[in-house]
């Protein structure tokens, strides 16, 4: 798919330095390095970084499924943080499970390597 240029990165997914990889039909990769500014005190990965990562990128595959040309938006999300993040990078990679009139239900993985960070779901209304 070809994505339409300024509607795959947000002010704010560039402010914590998503990278968008891929988009496709439902599904969708974002990437992200951690820097300095997004450690939490104890020197990890911030959880509200990561769950910026998964929203992003639900998001994306929300428009992957319905188009570009129509928008859809989170109304519920549940997270489950698995293991910490010390240094690196982490892929998160989230899928449509369910494409419906009004409402979206996906689920994404936060992966570093082969080690699953964390498990999401969540559900967006498409306007």
């Amino acid at each position: 798919m070809t994505l339409p240029e300024g509607l795959t990165q947000s002010a704010f997914s560039e402010l914590i330095g998503c990278r968008v990889e891929s988009v496709e039909d439902g599904i969708a990769h974002v990437a992200l390095s951690l820097e300095p500014q997004l450690r939490n005190r104890g020197g990890k990965m911030h959880g509200g970084v990561i769950f910026s990562l998964v929203d992003i990128t639900m998001g994306l595959a929300c428009s992957g499924a319905h188009g570009f040309d129509r928008q859809s938006v989170t109304i519920e999300c549940k997270i489950n943080y698995l293991r910490s993040v010390s240094d690196g990078d982490v892929l998160c990679i989230a899928k449509v499970i369910h494409p419906g009139r009004r409402t979206f239900v996906v689920e994404a993985d936060v992966m570093q390597g082969d080690k699953l960070v964390a498990k999401a779901q969540g559900t967006f209304a498409v306007l």
